[in-house]
């Protein structure tokens, strides 16, 4: 089966991939416990394992990294329905925010993440039988 390694990263792409992984949960019969609904056909999870993994308990999953220097956005997301499906060591996010400022992100304060972000990657990446790709979601010209 192949698998995509789905990251997603600051504000803008957090929120757009936090619906990405109700809508996708959706269409795959899990619910927000990451179990499997009970009346659901085989095609839902035919190919379930493209985007989630399947845990100890038989729950699934999302294959996912979210990157952020804001921990709102990532508390946020945590407090949705499907929050708790998501890795917590995969969830990477600073202490305080770039109050919009580019180069703070990008020279400083988002320099710290770069190794733990890239880790995570790469874990993720490492843990699939066969690797298609990734999906990146951000946003163009954000703060």
């Amino acid at each position: 089966m192949r698998e995509i390694v789905h990251v997603q990263a600051g504000q803008c792409g957090n929120q757009i991939g936090s619906k990405f992984w109700e809508s996708v949960s959706h269409e795959h019969g899990i619910d927000a416990n990451g179990a499997a609904a009970q009346r659901q056909s085989e095609l839902q999870l035919e190919r379930v394992n493209v985007y989630y993994d399947q845990g100890i308990k038989g729950q699934y999953i999302h294959r996912a990294i979210l990157l952020d220097l804001d921990p709102g956005t990532i508390d946020a997301i945590r407090s949705r329905p499907y929050g708790q499906l998501f890795r917590p060591d995969n969830l990477i996010f600073g202490h305080a925010g770039t109050a919009n400022n580019w180069a703070k992100g990008h020279y400083s304060a988002g320099a710290e993440y770069i190794d733990t972000a890239l880790d995570a990657v790469r874990k993720e990446a490492e843990s699939c039988d066969c690797l298609q790709g990734f999906q990146f979601v951000h946003s163009l010209g954000g703060g």
